[in-house]
């Protein structure tokens, strides 16, 4: 399985873990009364169920989007040969230009 495929998988699962765990704190907070809604509606549990699957896809996306944009920062896949070399500068030169006068 390619690398990306994996690393892709682990943020879902992540993401999808952490919705469980933000879900489980809102129905314990009972934010917004949505515990007793959950619990005492006969939908309730179909509520539930969108609540963490649209959090599990919002927090997996993310979780995705944070390790891709960290992948550059890590040093044991660091491809980049210009490190430790100076960055090269001038010193400017003046040089001189002569004007002519514009009028007849």
């Amino acid at each position: 399985m390619p690398k990306l495929v994996k690393v892709y998988l682990q943020q879902i699962a992540i993401g999808f873990g952490l919705s469980a765990v933000f879900t489980a704190i809102l129905l314990y907070m009972n934010v917004g009364n949505l515990g007793h809604l959950v619990f005492n509606s006969s939908d309730g549990l179909l509520g539930l169920f969108l609540i963490f699957f649209f959090n599990g896809l919002v927090f997996a996306g993310v979780q995705f989007a944070i390790r891709i944009m960290r992948m550059g920062y890590d040093d044991d896949d660091d491809d980049d040969d210009d490190r430790g070399t100076s960055i090269r500068s001038f010193d400017p030169v003046p040089v001189r230009v002569s004007a002519q006068d514009g009028r007849r």
